[in-house]
């Protein structure tokens, strides 16, 4: 079994269930870009994504085969180059669903996002589920959500 980077501490049951440990991260959302050089540059600036691998494509370098942008708070993204060939991942911008990203400063990053040119969908507001959320795209569409709920507790 390879554990991921990120990861502290990793075990696998028989069934096949992996268990991760503190500060771990086993849903990686992946995206394409028309642009995906500028889409890392963009996620840097706005939201403080920081990028850990970055593969071009040998024939074009101006494609971005994967890319890897960790959050500094655990996980992270992939992302790569659209490419013309009619597969489901050649479609970009907002699709059936977004990214929800949890954070300590919400009205921080909303203010570091815009001045960076996110567009605006909703600013930083008082959910009824507890959390202070926002929600912006990129400049290529795609939707980020932002905001101070951890998930359900369990148990």
């Amino acid at each position: 079994m390879t554990t991921n980077p990120t990861t502290d501490s990793t075990t696998t049951d028989g069934n096949g269930t992996t268990t991760s440990a503190r500060g771990t991260a086993n849903i990686w959302p992946a995206f394409r870009y028309r642009d995906a050089k500028a889409a890392i540059a963009f996620l840097r600036s706005a939201f403080g994504f920081e990028v850990t691998a970055e593969y071009t494509n040998p024939e074009d370098p101006g494609l971005v085969d994967h890319a890897e942008l960790t959050w500094p708070g655990g996980g992270g993204i992939m992302l790569g180059s659209a490419r013309d060939d009619g597969s489901v991942m050649s479609d970009v911008g907002i699709a059936s669903g977004s990214v929800y990203i949890a954070v300590d400063d919400v009205d921080a990053l909303f203010d570091r996002a815009v001045a960076a040119g996110s567009t605006v969908v909703s600013g930083p507001s008082e959910k009824d589920y507890g959390s202070r959320d926002f929600s912006v795209t990129d400049p290529e569409g795609v939707l980020w959500n932002f905001g101070t709920y951890r998930g359900a507790r369990r148990g």
